[in-house]
């Protein structure tokens, strides 16, 4: 599978986007569909967000590989199966305010926006929010709100929120953001730890919380404080 994409992935820079499109088929196909995510409103996704636009110009060929790539700053966009996987654990019907922790490059807030009815995503490093606000706009994802700020504290303003899915690990949930999950059938997803991550959703339910784990996982860290303006 790997070597398939790879060697597609060769010739995308000399190629037209008809090549990206086929590259972006076959990731659904091989690298998510094959590992069990079936909900048809997340592949649909998938297929329809064009990857390469969230990454650095020089990893557009990469794109579609399954693996993280580098967005800089020390951060990452996540490997597609992870984005699908952790999407189809949100259960979206299409009417849900959705709080993201780590916008990064916008990538997963793409997918995210084609699935609920707003989404509000904060990013702790100030470069990283301002480009991904401006490539939402750009690209017509018209329900986001992105802000820069410590995701620890969440989003009181606009709480509560039906989903909070996390796209950084921090070393256990923090309350800050259960307290802003919807009383009554609110859904967090989340990977969680510090060397050893798994990937959990937690389901409140009459304001009780019901932990689930999913698989193991590997996360860039949650990073609490203020946020970075260099």
């Amino acid at each position: 599978m790997g070597v398939i994409i790879l060697a597609a992935a060769a010739a995308v820079l000399c190629a037209g986007g008809g090549e990206l499109d086929k590259l972006r088929e076959l990731m659904v196909k091989k690298q998510i569909e094959t590992r069990g995510v079936r909900n048809p409103k997340v592949l649909n996704a998938m297929r329809t967000v064009e990857r390469h636009k969230f990454v650095p110009q020089h990893q557009i060929s990469s794109a579609y590989e399954d693996h993280p790539l580098s967005i800089g700053y020390e951060q990452t966009i996540s490997q597609p199966y992870i984005v699908a996987l952790m999407t189809e654990l949100c259960a979206l019907s299409g009417n849900e305010r959705v709080l993201e922790i780590g916008t990064g490059s916008g990538y997963q807030t793409a997918i995210l926006s084609m699935l609920a009815k707003e989404i509000y995503s904060i990013e702790l490093i100030e470069p990283l929010a301002k480009q991904a606000e401006q490539r939402l706009k750009n690209l017509g994802y018209t329900n986001v709100v992105v802000k820069c700020g410590d995701g620890y504290a969440g989003w009181p303003e606009k709480a509560p929120f039906d989903v909070i899915i996390l796209t950084a690990a921090p070393p256990s949930i923090p309350k800050e953001l259960v307290n802003q999950l919807k009383h009554d059938g609110g859904i967090m997803v989340a990977p969680v730890g510090d060397f050893f991550q798994e990937l959990v959703r937690i389901r409140k339910i009459n304001g009780r919380i019901y932990r689930e784990t999913i698989t193991h996982v590997r996360f860039v860290p949650m990073v609490p404080g203020k946020s970075e303006k260099n």
